[in-house]
């Protein structure tokens, strides 16, 4: 009885010391103030370097998306064309389930605020972006969302979403298809 009770005594200590040392290796250092105005003051000097493509290419890929600045750079990569079918550029997702993630990003949004977010694709984008009460991202990049030099949210041909208000509650979201022709028969929507 003694050998059990020294084996589980035992086994309780080392239990204690693991669960205390993993606990002090996962706490994250606060970075001061200074630190993080010299991280951004690096990251801003050397996105400053980069063609306007690249700079929006890059911006797309973080979850913090952000619009590019004004005068950042054209569309380039995302004037529709007419002709054959393109696959989608900007993800490995299947469509619909890129613009399933767009619904229920904008349905998060129409929960939290009370009514979806309005206005024009570039408005619509900032809302869901950050500029809200809250200054919350309900885009996601890893589920396929991305924002073009234009501050707009395109479909996975690269072609903006058209948002139609239906009611307070209720959007319609199409995506022009791979024809990227909005209002074809190859249109994805979703409410």
């Amino acid at each position: 009885m003694k050998k059990w009770a020294a084996a589980v005594a035992a086994f309780a200590v080392v239990f204690a010391a693991w669960f205390l040392f993993s606990k002090a290796e996962t706490k994250t250092p606060i970075a001061s103030p200074e630190r993080i105005a010299a991280e951004n003051a690096a990251v801003a000097n050397a996105l400053a370097k980069q063609s306007p493509n690249t700079v929006a290419i890059i911006e797309s890929n973080f979850a913090r998306v952000q619009p590019a600045p004004v005068g950042l750079g054209s569309s380039a990569g995302v004037v529709a064309s007419a002709g054959p079918p393109t696959i989608p550029q900007f993800t490995n997702f299947p469509p619909a389930i890129v613009l399933e993630n767009m619904r229920r990003a904008i349905h998060q949004y129409g929960t939290m605020f009370g009514g979806n977010p309005v206005g024009t694709n570039p408005e619509i984008t900032g809302q869901l972006t950050g500029n809200n009460p809250k200054h919350i991202n309900f885009i996601n990049a890893e589920a396929g969302m991305r924002v073009n030099a234009d501050g707009e949210l395109v479909d996975p041909w690269g072609t903006p979403y058209f948002f139609h208000q239906l009611s307070g509650t209720d959007t319609e979201i199409r995506s022009a298809g791979p024809d990227k022709i909005i209002w074809t028969a190859d249109d994805l929507v979703a409410r």
